[in-house]
């Protein structure tokens, strides 16, 4: 086993369950066709890189390319033995035939040909889930997280949603899967830190996959979620640790215009932070894409640190900049500049 392989494949345990997972682990929305299409052969070859590095733990969702990511992780994962990997999927979104055009909004290239319905009742996730299972080709799934709940989804209508949740079953679904269905830890996967604090006053979860709010450029959850998920004994899948890819190309994109942050263009003052970041980083030798993916991982309540790729290539360099030795110092340097909350444990 090299360096590399055995930084990305340390274990930690999802929450109080006895499930652990690898510390880097690959996420599938780039096998949809976020914003590129992949070929099959381009999704199969980049899981298995993602196996050949040590990764050990695979996320997916039917909302990536309408339901194309899940038949394509199956196909990939079904060749490994089944007791040495851990999958999760999503619930909260139901796919049906598709009636109108897609308008391309979702960022999908190519997705297939069915629409969401969002549904959190118990008989929407529970058929979800069954549903998850006939398209990844598998019985057993160990984790599964409500999708998109939160005002940055529905906005005006997450009351409803949430009553789907409290008063339509949809919580008691989860313990259905759990305690019937082989479900080993439920949570959910979203892009904001309130909805997992209303998540967590409500409902007793293992897990919370949340995208971004934890960076190199966003510590603001050090203030609140953190040391609740801390006390409550909740894990955080971290994803988006380059912040939609600003963190791992840095500045070198910004004459083309193609600085995205949060998956939208990057404001002036995100922009001038980066290059912050970037210089001293610079001035320690170290890559600004090292230290962005190494970083999160120094928090304990931090299970993983889940990456996308869309090709091997992206995976191998995933890996080698989570095993690269970083000195001490550019964190010192880092917290020193104010570019790191006081709070923030770095990795030593």
């Amino acid at each position: 086993m090299t360096g590399d392989t055995q930084a990305v494949s340390r274990r930690r345990k999802i929450g109080r369950t006895p499930l652990e997972v690898s510390a880097l682990s690959l996420g599938t929305a780039p096998l949809g066709g976020l914003y590129h299409e992949l070929t099959e052969e381009a999704a199969r070859s980049t899981v298995d890189a993602a196996w050949q590095a040590g990764i050990r733990f695979f996320d997916t969702a039917p909302h990536y390319g309408h339901t194309k990511a899940e038949h394509r992780l199956g196909d990939a994962l079904r060749r490994y033995p089944r007791e040495d990997f851990v999958l999760s999927t999503k619930v909260g979104r139901r796919f049906v035939p598709r009636t109108t055009p897609d308008d391309g909004s979702e960022g999908w290239a190519a997705p297939l040909p069915f629409q969401a319905i969002y549904d959190y009742t118990f008989d929407g996730i529970l058929r979800s889930f069954e549903d998850s299972q006939m398209r990844l080709g598998m019985k057993d799934i160990d984790i599964v997280l409500i999708h998109d709940i939160g005002r940055v989804t529905h906005g005006a209508d997450n009351a409803h949603y949430w009553k789907q949740l409290t008063n339509e079953g949809g919580f008691r679904a989860l313990d259905e899967l759990k305690h019937s269905r082989g479900v080993k830890a439920v949570g959910l996967g979203v892009n904001e830190g309130a909805a997992v604090r209303e998540m967590m006053a409500e409902y007793d979860i293992d897990c919370a996959l949340l995208a971004g709010r934890y960076t190199l450029l966003e510590q603001n959850t050090l203030d609140d979620l953190l040391p609740e998920c801390e006390k409550r004994g909740v894990s955080i899948l971290l994803g988006g640790a380059f912040n939609s890819g600003i963190l791992a190309r840095g500045l070198d994109h910004q004459a083309h215009g193609d600085l995205k942050f949060n998956y939208g263009d990057a404001p002036k003052d995100i922009v001038e932070r980066v290059g912050k970041l970037e210089r001293v980083c610079r001035e320690h030798g170290v890559a600004l894409s090292t230290a962005a993916i190494q970083f999160p991982y120094a928090h304990k309540v931090v299970a993983t640190v889940l990456m996308g790729a869309r090709n091997p290539d992206e995976v191998r360099q995933n890996a080698a900049s989570f095993a690269t030795p970083v000195p001490p110092g550019l964190w010192d340097a880092l917290r020193a500049e104010g570019l790191l909350h006081a709070n923030a444990p770095v990795p030593r």
